[in-house]
């Protein structure tokens, strides 16, 4: 009897390869999808690289995971996909290795935060109010957020006009990234 002679191409297609073939993307909007994904990707878990969110927003695409709405380009849907899965990494990465386990030997998580948390939580406080102190515009929007009112509520609480407030902002923005406070920073 005969036998069947192995395949000798054991190449396996990525899914930017099966998209390009598909025709899904051509060359240049490949070009600008890896550029969009190294941006997300930065900042991101070590685990995580660009090629890594590219591939998952190619695959969950052809897979059927993820439907282009009509109207939206593939480009700039495929961009949309690459920033979900960065949010999605990032809500991982922040409750923990251990988050989705299934076995039982792991404790359910206390969302109020430990000793070592709060006390760094109020140093960084303690080291903002030190910062601006000298600015009584942006004491008065760390006040609002803090408890937690919208732009347009400290305004009209503190009658700060728009671009006071979107100055002072600005400058806060600034003044943390300087001093290595960027958390705050993006909010």
């Amino acid at each position: 009897m005969r036998q069947i002679a192995p395949l000798d191409d054991k190449r396996v297609i990525s899914p930017a390869d099966m998209a390009l073939a598909r025709k899904l993307v051509g060359e240049t909007d490949l070009l600008r999808l890896k550029t969009i994904a190294r941006l997300h990707s930065r900042g991101l878990p070590p685990d995580v690289s660009w090629e890594d969110l590219i591939q998952e927003a190619f695959a969950r695409v052809l897979t059927g995971a993820r439907r282009q709405p009509e109207g939206v380009t593939t480009i700039a849907f495929l961009a949309g996909v690459m920033r979900s899965l960065k949010a999605e990494h990032w809500r991982r990465f922040s409750r923990g290795p251990d988050y989705g386990r299934t076995d039982h030997d792991v404790e359910p998580w206390d969302p109020a935060p430990d000793p070592e948390h709060s006390l760094n939580a109020l140093q960084e406080l303690a080291a903002i109010d030190q910062l601006f102190a000298d600015d009584s515009v942006a004491l008065q929007i760390i006040a609002g957020l803090s408890e937690g009112l919208s732009a347009e509520q400290i305004r009209l609480a503190s009658d700060i006009s728009k671009t006071d407030y979107d100055s002072a902002r600005k400058r806060m923005r600034r003044i943390l990234l300087r001093e290595g406070l960027t958390s705050c920073a993006r909010r």
